[in-house]
């Protein structure tokens, strides 16, 4: 796999309209925007059972993290959604969204949100809708108490879901589940999954799993199933009809004659979304990452450390990063070596 790393140089400044253009002619607005590579679950899709994170020391600090999505914002950035690991076990993390939330309405950025294991949502949604935050994603892969926690090898399902009714009464207008399929671990709950959707009035994404990182749990080969096998499951129970919503992200909608919530498909093997994406990354220790599942990166991180108090020579890195942009990614399965070495956790969900 080529790795391509963005030295650093300082051009023109381009116009927000026109800066974050990749060379395949893509407008980047959506920054993805990771806090830590912690996380208080170890979902087997994810992560290895025993990790190694980064040093704190080598994190971002809240206040470089703010000042990264400041520069996107200010190149015209619309959307920014906090990932992790899990971002709410980042102590003070709260300030970052209200200080990223202060922009809306003020700027390009219309929309702050957050994907989240749930975990922590009781003690943090009322803060999180008073800073602004009005759409999350809630990891939720299975609806049975022992497999959600063989899936997650930690988590309790009883508080993801007493979060998400936390996250509903603070006034967060539209939560998502998103739930990774397997074929022989999950898939049987497919409906089930979308009938609760249906029933607590939530959107729902299923994903193909992600060849990131190196896993010996499971064969990623023989769990795959695609997202044509999983619509046609879900049509044996409800009728589904595409429709044309567009959140940012690449999760393909369908929709449920008599219900406003969202069946999205997302599909890194079986229906590529490269074509139109319009996302970037910022890892936790400040890497820029071009593409979900390439090495293509920027170090801002670097940039701000060498250069503090230089906020136009930060935009000037993230404007020279779109020239390495690949085209796309190529997930193969073929085996079950990962494309990335990197584990999910380490590129922001």
């Amino acid at each position: 796999m080529t790795n391509k790393t963005m030295t650093e140089t300082l051009p023109t400044l381009a116009t927000p309209t026109d800066s974050l253009i990749d060379g395949f002619g893509r407008r980047i607005t959506y920054l993805r925007l990771s806090v830590t590579d912690r996380c208080d679950f170890r979902c087997v899709y994810c992560m290895a059972e025993e990790m190694t994170f980064l040093p704190r020391a080598q994190l971002c600090t809240l206040e470089e993290l703010a000042s990264i999505g400041k520069a996107f914002i200010d190149l015209g950035v619309e959307r920014i959604r906090i990932t992790g690991g899990e971002p709410l076990i980042r102590r003070d993390v709260i300030h970052l969204f209200e200080s990223l939330g202060s922009h809306l309405g003020q700027s390009a950025l219309q929309e702050l949100t957050l994907t989240t294991n749930g975990s922590r949502l009781t003690t943090y949604a009322q803060s999180l809708a008073d800073a602004g935050v009005k759409r999350i994603n809630v990891s939720l892969d299975s609806l049975q108490p022992d497999r959600f926690r063989a899936l997650t090898r930690i988590g309790d399902l009883d508080t993801v879901l007493k979060g998400i009714t936390a996250a509903q009464n603070a006034g967060i207008e539209r939560i998502k589940l998103n739930a990774v399929i397997l074929k022989n671990r999950n898939s049987d709950e497919v409906q089930d999954l979308v009938q609760f959707a249906l029933e607590n009035g939530l959107d729902i994404s299923f994903i193909e799993e992600m060849p990131l990182g190196s896993i010996s749990e499971h064969s990623r080969k023989e769990e795959f199933l695609s997202s044509e096998a999983l619509r046609e499951r879900i049509g044996e129970r409800f009728d589904l009809s595409p429709i044309g919503v567009q959140t940012g992200g690449p999760s393909r909608y369908w929709g449920i004659s008599g219900s406003n919530s969202r069946i999205g498909f997302i599909s890194p093997h079986s229906e590529n979304f490269c074509g139109s994406c319009n996302r970037v990354r910022v890892s936790a220790e400040g890497k820029l990452l071009l593409c979900l599942g390439n090495d293509h990166s920027a170090d801002l991180k670097a940039i701000q450390r060498n250069h503090p108090g230089e906020p136009e020579r930060l935009k000037s890195a993230i404007i020279n990063a779109m020239s390495i942009k690949p085209e796309r990614h190529h997930f193969s399965l073929s085996d079950d070596e990962p494309q990335v070495v990197r584990f999910m956790n380490a590129t922001g969900g």
